[in-house]
Formats: C-alpha cells, structure tokens, sequence
C-alpha cells in the first residue's frame, strides 16, 4: 500500500459510494418480515415473519407478472445482450480512425437520453402521424397504434433496449480488444489467415472471458428490468405484457405505502439473482475456467 497509495486513494470514492448506497441499505431489508411503521422505525415495528411474502405469492395477478418479468428478461440476455459484442467486433474491423470514432459516438449518444425523452421519442415515432404509419400509408396498410397494442411491446421493449444502450456497451469490449496483443494479428497473417479467420481464432477467444464475466453480471440483475424503460413505455392496453415486477411494486408498494411489502418483493428479486449468479458462475469455470469467483 505504501507503493500504489494513489491507486488505493482513486479508489476511495467508489468503495465509499459502494458502503453509503450498496451495503448500508442491506440494514434495511429487516422491514420485508415487518409491518414496517415510519412513525415506529426499524426497532419497534412488529415482526410479521414471511406474511409479506405470502402476500406476494398469493397475489392473484403474481403469476402473470412473474412470467412478464422473466420474459423480458430471458429476451434481454438472448437477444439485447450479445449486440454491444457484435458492435464492438464490427467497429474494431473499421480502418478509418476518423469513421471509427464518429461511429462510436453515434451509437454511444442515445445511452445520455433518460427514459422519458426515449419513450416521447418512440410514442410519437408510432403515433397515428408518425413516421412508421406514414410509411406503412404508402403501402396501402392501415394505420396501426403499436403502442397500444400488446403483441408490440416486448419488440419494443427490445429494439429500445438495443437503440439506447448497446452502443455504449461496446466500451469494455472495445478496451478488451485494444489490449490484445497486434503480435498475434501479425503471426496470423503471415500464416494467410482472413480477417474473418482473425475474428473467429483470435478476437473472439480472447474476449470471451470478458463476455462472461459481464454475462455473469447481466444474469445477476435477471428479474431487474429497469424501472424506468417499462413504466415509460407502457400503457394501460399494455399491462398484460408489460407489467413487471418493478412496476407492480411501485403501484401496491410505493404509491400505497406498503414499504414492508416492496422490501420483500426486492428481497425475493435478489435471491433470485443470486441464486442464478453463483449456479452459472460454477458452469462457467466448469466450461472455461472464468468466471466472478
């Protein structure tokens, strides 16, 4: 330490705002088995055991928004989270460092946007007057209002969830892949291999460990969707798709005060998590030795 001390001090900050806002509110979770009373506090409210979580199990619409919520989340593993890896290997194969840069910042932008400028943004895209019927009137097809209807939503919950954030997803790929050694691009070259070739036997492989890693930490957040991108994009036409766990708390817990309840439904969240976390983490040090531990 008396070496690094800079880098222990750049550290502090991090590891501050890990301790203020990570693990000092896991105190917290004691309120999911109470009847929590802000007027009471953690110390005097009475303990009511698993009855918050009963309520939960026992909520008649839990099933639906259960299978919403695993849904969109199995959709976002599989189909949102390998974009930022082809990004990445796509950008790094352009040679025009001007292009390549303008490029990444293009798709770097939407990521800056909050949900509610994004969800404006496609509200009006398939408004009646939007850009996609308009497009669709000059084929002869009827006005369609996508963000009405239910069959919609998950594709975009999808394309959404790609426009705004793969992009920037792309920068610990892009970090991953500059750090490989150009040797092992100049052996295989003279050996005749393409650049496809060098992609499949070198870029890949040597990025994969990153990919798992981040994989790793995607599934963690598995039952997480991101309050913000759902409620936004969501309509009352839409419920039945869209309506997740996230969105289900804030209604019965936050706008109604049931702050024991929306604790326990947090906690059931993270368990979850870290149930799907530590049993991929043993696959994956099973199939390539890497993995969070």
């Amino acid at each position: 330490m008396k070496v690094f001390w800079p880098l222990y001090a750049m550290a502090i900050p991090g590891i501050a705002f890990l301790i203020v806002f990570k693990y000092i509110p896991l105190a917290g979770s004691v309120i999911a088995f109470q009847n929590y009373s802000v007027f009471k506090g953690f110390l005097d409210s009475p303990w009511v055991g698993f009855k918050n979580f009963e309520t939960l199990f026992h909520y008649p619409d839990f099933i639906r928004v259960f299978s919403n919520t695993l849904v969109l989340g199995f959709l976002r593993i599989v189909i949102v989270f390998p974009v930022p890896v082809l990004l990445a290997l796509m950008i790094n194969e352009i040679r025009r460092s001007a292009l390549k840069k303008g490029i990444q910042t293009a798709l770097y932008v939407p990521h800056f946007l909050s949900w509610v400028i994004v969800a404006g943004i496609v509200f009006d895209l398939f408004s009646l007057s939007g850009m996609f019927n308009v497009i669709i009137g000059w084929f002869h097809h009827d006005p369609v209002l996508v963000m009405q209807e239910s069959s919609y939503f998950r594709t975009v919950y999808v394309l959404t969830s790609i426009w705004k954030d793969a992009g920037w997803g792309t920068v610990v790929y892009m970090a991953a892949i500059s750090s490989i050694d150009p040797q092992l691009y100049e052996s295989s070259m003279m050996d005749g291999a393409s650049r496809f070739k060098q992609i499949r036997h070198i870029t890949f492989p040597l990025l994969l460990p990153t990919v798992l890693v981040l994989l790793l930490l995607e599934i963690g957040n598995f039952l997480d969707l991101g309050f913000d991108q759902v409620f936004n994009l969501q309509t009352p036409m839409t419920y039945s798709v869209g309506d997740i766990l996230d969105t289900y708390v804030f209604r019965t817990g936050i706008q109604q005060a049931q702050y024991s309840f929306a604790t326990a439904v947090g906690l059931f969240q993270s368990v979850i998590g870290f149930m799907l976390v530590y049993t991929f983490n043993r696959l994956s040090r099973k199939i390539s030795d890497g993995g969070l531990w």
